[in-house]
């Protein structure tokens, strides 16, 4: 077996089963994350157990990037098609970018979640949404209530702060006053424009489906309609074929349809 086999086999592997205990580690990270956001009177030594599971699933993290790194063929070209992995994975080791480490969480969910709804985008899409704006309420939550000027502070406004923001309606209620705050907002309305142009597109496509379904019927009568004019034309065609039958027998005269005569009629 070549190094190059063995490399394969090995990313294979590591998909196959690395990626449920990968994702479980991604879901235990955003709980560990969220409790001491939802909790800020959390004890000191959950907080510190919370900070500790962090950093350990920030490892694995870490290792399965370094394990796909080391399996592909050309590294190079692997990195610059994973910069934007690389960046989450390093930028949140700067306090105030700490938020980012959501983004790993949330890429790692995603890659699953993707697999797992293969097929079903409407179901992919909605999963990916309800993620999308839990997790960012929480990254609000975490930079802003510190804030001087801060105006969400508690989780249900970060919620609908979330809401708002990911549909571009932008109430101006609630906002962010800190820079970390206004990374979070933006992230949601870049999220926030491709949702809603997937959701456009899909409720025009219902649309026109039903419209298509609507007019079944017509087509139907349309096609039923041509099945009888070419079965009445197969009709008349055998009907003069018989005509010209009996005319070429001796002694018979063709009944004439438009003077309604026949054997039995005068000549």
């Amino acid at each position: 077996m070549t190094a190059q086999q063995f490399r394969h086999r090995f990313a294979r592997r590591w998909e196959r089963w690395g990626g449920g205990p990968l994702t479980a580690a991604a879901v235990v990270f955003l709980v560990v994350y969220a409790v001491p956001i939802l909790r800020p009177d959390l004890p000191p030594g959950w907080r510190r157990a919370c900070e500790a599971v962090t950093v350990v699933v920030w490892a694995l993290f870490g290792l399965d990037y370094l394990v796909r790194f080391l399996c592909s063929d050309d590294r190079a070209r692997f990195v610059r098609a994973h910069l934007f992995d690389l960046a989450v994975l390093l930028l949140p080791m700067v306090r105030p970018l700490r938020a980012l480490r959501l983004v790993t969480a949330l890429i790692m969910v995603n890659r699953r979640t993707e697999k797992w709804t293969r097929g079903n985008l409407s179901l992919y899409v909605g999963a990916t949404t309800v993620l999308l704006v839990a997790v960012g309420a929480l990254a609000i939550l975490d930079a802003e209530r510190a804030g001087p000027d801060h105006n969400i502070d508690s989780y249900p406004q970060a919620l609908w702060w979330a809401v708002v923001t990911i549909t571009t309606v932008g109430y101006g209620d609630l906002y962010p006053t800190t820079v970390a705050g206004r990374l979070v907002a933006l992230g949601l309305m870049i999220g926030g424009i491709g949702l809603i142009g997937f959701v456009t597109g899909s409720l025009a496509s219902w649309i026109v489906e039903r419209i298509a379904a609507t007019e079944r019927p017509s087509e139907a009568t349309k096609d039923d309609v041509t099945v009888v004019t070419d079965e009445l034309a197969r009709l008349r065609t055998e009907l003069a074929e018989l005509r010209a039958d009996l005319r070429r027998r001796p002694g018979t005269t063709a009944p004439d349809p438009d003077r309604g005569g026949g054997d039995d009629a005068p000549r």
